[in-house]
């Protein structure tokens, strides 16, 4: 089986979770972010029981956990209700320029089709100029909007 073949997105669940905040820490650790691994795990485990709400998945590749797409559902009236969020996606670092990320950015709008979803959504830092490639090659574009966010 050929190395794009043996990719797959596997349902993150409390067998797999260890390994999914393992790499949550590597893409947290990469961009210099603020990450609680104990935070993360119970943000993890809510989603996971609540399916409705999303689903993280690990990307597997070479029989190895190699990345996180985590995608979750937001409401918008601009999108006739809901539409897929794409709340973290992240690729080991020795696995980057393989296609995994157009795969896994693939697989996000799959997921929002079977679900009856008319948008997919994600933020970028601006700081990740081979993030914000990848995102354009697979069609999403640069909004003149800003994101904006406060903690309570």
């Amino acid at each position: 089986m050929d190395e794009e073949s043996s990719r797959s997105f596997c349902r993150v669940d409390s067998t797999t979770l260890e390994s999914m905040l393992d790499l949550s820490a590597q893409l947290y650790g990469q961009e210099g972010w603020e990450w609680n691994r104990e935070h993360a795990r119970r943000a993890a485990e809510a989603l996971i029981a609540a399916p409705e709400s999303g689903e993280i998945l690990l990307i597997e590749a070479g029989g190895q956990a190699v990345g996180i797409l985590v995608m979750t559902i937001g409401w918008s009236l601009e999108f006739g209700g809901r539409f897929g969020l794409v709340d973290e996606l992240f690729v080991a670092e020795q696995w980057r320029g393989h296609g995994i990320g157009m795969q896994a950015l693939q697989f996000a709008e799959q997921w929002c089709r079977e679900r009856d979803m008319e948008a997919v959504r994600l933020e970028v830092w601006t700081g990740n100029p081979g993030a914000i490639r990848l995102y354009q090659r697979a069609g999403f574009a640069l909004e003149e909007r800003h994101l904006m966010t406060r903690r309570i």
